[in-house]
C-alpha cells in the first residue's frame, strides 16, 4: 500500500449503508460514496431519489459509475485486513472442545472471545477489531460468545433467547416475557439449565459433556414447544 494510503483510515471506505469496505463504489451527484448495490436497491425501496447521508433529493435516478480510485483503494484495504487477520488468526490458540469457535476464521477456528446479536456470528480477538474500531460496527451489540447463536435467536422478536417460561417449558426473550408471556413463570435459562442439568443426564454420561448434551435437550424442548405454539396461532 501506498504512503498516502497508509494516511487513510478503513472507516473512510465504508458504505453507510451495509457499513462494510466499499463494492464497486459509486458516486452520487452530492458527492457521496456507496455500494453501487446497496444504493440501487435503497433507492428501489423509497418513494424518491435521495442521498441516505445528507438528504439531497434527485427528480430522476442518477446514472451510477464506479469511482475507481476508491474502488481500487477499498480493494487494498480489504486485502490488507485480510492479511493481519491470517497472521493474527495463526498466532492464536485453536477453540477447545466446549468452547465457541469463530465464525469467520478459516482453517484452524481460533476461540471467539464475543457473538455479535446483530450479525449474529461470533469473532475471536483479530476478526473483533472490526467492532471495536468501525464507527458503523461499534453500535453493534456485543454479548459473551454463544455457540450457534442464529439458533438461539427469537424468531418472532430477534432477541436472545436467554430466558425459560416454565409455564409453557419453552425458551423465550425479554420482549416474550412482556408479551406472550407477561404473566407466566419465567427465570434465566441458566438456572433452569442447572436445575435440569441432574434430571436430564443419563447413567454414566461423561462429565465433559454434561453440559452440551443437557442444553441440546433443552434447546430441542424449545423447538418443539415452539411448533406447537406456531401451528396453535395459525
Amino acid at each position: 500500500m501506498s504512503a498516502a494510503s497508509c494516511l487513510l483510515t478503513e472507516d473512510q471506505f465504508l458504505c453507510s449503508i451495509c457499513l462494510d469496505v466499499f463494492t464497486d463504489p459509486v458516486a452520487i451527484p452530492c458527492g457521496h460514496n456507496f455500494c453501487k448495490s446497496c444504493i440501487t436497491q435503497y433507492w428501489d425501496v423509497n418513494l424518491t431519489c435521495h442521498c441516505p447521508n445528507c438528504n439531497s433529493v434527485y427528480n430522476t435516478r442518477p446514472e451510477l459509475q464506479v469511482n475507481t480510485f476508491i474502488s481500487e483503494m477499498a480493494a487494498q484495504f480489504r486485502q490488507s485486513a485480510q492479511q493481519k487477520a491470517s497472521r493474527g488468526c495463526s498466532e492464536q490458540r485453536a477453540a477447545e472442545t466446549g468452547e465457541v469457535p469463530c465464525d469467520i476464521c478459516t482453517g484452524t477456528k481460533v476461540k471467539a472471545l464475543k457473538s455479535c446479536l446483530v450479525c449474529l456470528a461470533s469473532y475471536c480477538e483479530t476478526h473483533l477489531e472490526p467492532h471495536l474500531a468501525m464507527s458503523g460496527l461499534k453500535r453493534h451489540q456485543l454479548i459473551e460468545p454463544v455457540d450457534n447463536l442464529e439458533d438461539r435467536m427469537c424468531k418472532k422478536h430477534d432477541k436472545l433467547l436467554e430466558l425459560f417460561c416454565q409455564t409453557d417449558q419453552m425458551c423465550v426473550c425479554m420482549l416474550c416475557t412482556i408479551l406472550d408471556h407477561k404473566t407466566h413463570d419465567v427465570v434465566p435459562l441458566k438456572e433452569e439449565y442447572e436445575r435440569k442439568k441432574g434430571s436430564c443426564l443419563p447413567e454414566g454420561k461423561p462429565s465433559s459433556k454434561d453440559a452440551q448434551w443437557c442444553y441440546n435437550r433443552i434447546h430441542t424442548q424449545r423447538n418443539e414447544q415452539m411448533i406447537k405454539h406456531s401451528h396453535a396461532l395459525g
